[in-house]
C-alpha cells in the first residue's frame, strides 16, 4: 500500500499559488482513479483506490504548509505503513518552473514542509516528486514567490506538470520501480 500526499494550503485564496502545487498534483491522481477527498481523518482531507489490487491512500493536510508533517505521521501510524510507502508531492523552488523530478530519498532542501515531514517522520528515505517552480524572471523573496499565484500564461505549464507528476505516483503505486519512473517523468 502507498500513500500518497500532495503538500499545500486549505484555504480557498492559495487555491492557485505556487505553494498549492502537491494539492492540485494529488487531486490528479484522485481524477485519474475516479475518486473524490470524502473523509477528512488524521488532519487531511482523504481518498482511497485500488492500483492492479493494492490499496492506495491520497491526502491533502489541513495542517497548513509548515506543520504537514503531523498529518503525514499520524496517516502512516493509521495505515500502519512505513515511510518507504510514502510518496510526497510538492512545490521546488530550487528546480525549473514547470519541470518535474522524482527522488528516493533526500534532503527538504528549502521547502519547510518537507522540513516538517522529516523531522515528524524520524526519516528521510521516502519518494519524493517534485514540481518545478523557480522563474528566473521573477525577483522577489521566496516567501512571497510561493504565496502568489501562478500567472496566467503559466498556468497550463503547471496544471501539465502536475499531470504528469500524478502520472509518476501512479506509476510508482502501481508496481513500477522508482530509477524506471525517474527515466521515464524526471525532466
Amino acid at each position: 500500500m502507498y500513500i500518497i500526499v500532495g503538500l499545500g494550503n486549505p484555504e480557498e485564496k492559495y487555491l492557485k499559488t505556487f505553494h498549492n502545487m502537491g494539492y492540485i498534483a494529488v487531486g490528479d491522481v484522485a481524477a485519474k482513479t475516479g475518486v473524490k477527498f470524502k473523509k477528512r481523518e488524521c488532519e487531511a482531507f482523504v481518498a482511497e483506490a485500488n492500483i492492479n489490487g493494492e490499496k492506495i491512500i491520497m491526502a491533502r493536510p489541513v495542517t497548513y504548509m509548515n506543520a504537514s508533517g503531523r498529518a503525514v505521521k499520524q496517516l502512516l501510524a493509521k495505515y500502519k505503513t512505513d515511510a518507504e510507502h510514502l510518496i510526497i508531492m510538492y512545490d521546488d523552488y530550487d528546480i525549473p518552473k514547470g519541470s518535474v523530478r522524482i527522488r528516493p530519498s533526500g534532503s527538504a532542501g528549502t521547502h519547510n514542509g518537507m522540513r516538517s515531514v522529516i523531522a515528524e517522520i524520524g526519516t528521510q528515505n521516502f519518494i519524493r516528486i517534485r514540481i518545478g517552480i523557480r522563474d528566473s524572471e521573477v525577483n522577489i523573496p521566496i516567501i512571497n514567490y510561493v504565496l502568489s499565484e501562478v500567472r496566467k500564461e503559466d498556468y497550463e505549464l503547471f496544471i501539465s506538470a502536475c499531470g504528469r507528476a500524478a502520472d509518476a505516483a501512479l506509476a510508482i503505486a502501481g508496481g513500477e520501480s522508482v530509477e524506471n519512473a525517474m527515466t521515464k517523468f524526471n525532466g
